[in-house]
């Protein structure tokens, strides 16, 4: 846990006695956590509602081991044994923690403990910029960040909709665009007349996951009706511009994202969602999985493994 305001490398691992599940409670195993960028921002500095100490760790995957009075999962009836996912929950760096039941549901059998870990806060984002832009079937959208992981999500979500994504990635990355239906691009000077040779016409939204002045300044240029213009990463550019910022903090957001969890773990289910994991780390490493992925180049999904 953050026990102050500071880097992973400055955290605490903690050891203590999980009291029984509550009314509507439920102890959960954890055989993975998904890390993501927002485990460590949240804590780096100071925030306004945020008390520390903090316990790290928004989604996991595990088995109930406990359940306390009327405690029912966010997918129906449960017992102990059952593996499920959870999303939007605290403390998910341990090996066990207890969580709202609510907030579970089965997880997919098509999913492994660390791909099912990282498959929710990456696909209910994914599903926002979706809705928020309003992207329809037929459509021809840009996607900045394409080959990340939220990036992967959108690319998944728009091919099963119908909708054409050209996605910006590095050369390097440009196999992960394809593997998942979209059209690469690679970024850098004279992105927008790349991106509208391959349109071939009207770019109808675009969706930033990377948070670069050249993201929107690009963005803008292609999408001229701003309310089709979403960041999950340029807050200060969201608010002089005019376009449409999103993150789980804002209470929007998080109804959206919570009503569409059980759509993405159905998809997952069925084999239309797969969630690329690129590396685990034990427990113990949790920073050094942090520092991989703040280098931007992890290649997918990193879980900590309890």
């Amino acid at each position: 846990m953050a026990t102050a305001p500071g880097e992973p490398h400055e955290w605490q691992f903690v050891e203590y006695e999980l009291p029984d599940p509550r009314e509507g409670e439920i102890t959960v195993r954890v055989r993975a956590a998904g890390v993501n960028p927002a485990d460590a921002k949240h804590v780096a500095s100071p925030r306004s509602g945020v008390e520390f100490p903090v316990a790290i760790g928004y989604e996991i995957s595990g088995e109930i081991v406990a359940m306390g009075p009327d405690a029912r999962i966010g997918s129906g009836e449960a017992r102990v044994g059952d593996e499920i996912v959870a999303f939007r929950v605290s403390g998910g760096y341990a090996e066990a923690v207890t969580i709202p039941a609510e907030k579970a549901f089965r997880k997919p059998t098509t999913l492994s403990h660390a791909e099912a870990a990282n498959l929710l806060l990456a696909g209910t984002t994914a599903a926002e910029m979706l809705w928020v832009t309003g992207v329809a079937p037929g459509e021809t959208i840009l996607l900045h960040g394409a080959s990340g992981a939220v990036g992967v999500s959108v690319l998944q979500q728009a091919a099963l909709r119908g909708v054409r994504v050209i996605g910006t990635a590095s050369a390097a990355r440009a196999d992960v665009v394809r593997q998942f239906g979209g059209v690469p691009v690679e970024y850098g000077p004279g992105l927008a007349d790349r991106v509208r040779e391959l349109a071939g016409g009207a770019v109808a939204a675009a969706l930033d996951a990377v948070g670069t002045d050249e993201a929107i300044d690009v963005s803008l240029e292609l999408v001229h009706d701003r309310r089709r213009i979403v960041t999950i990463a340029a807050f200060g550019r969201a608010e002089s511009e005019g376009i449409i910022a999103i993150a789980g903090s804002m209470p929007e957001s998080a109804r959206f994202r919570d009503e569409v969890r059980p759509d993405l773990i159905a998809l997952a289910q069925s084999g239309d969602l797969v969630v690329p994991v690129a590396k685990t780390f034990p427990l113990a490493e949790a920073p050094a999985a942090l520092e991989l992925l703040a280098g931007g180049h992890a290649g997918g999904k990193v879980a900590l493994i309890p």
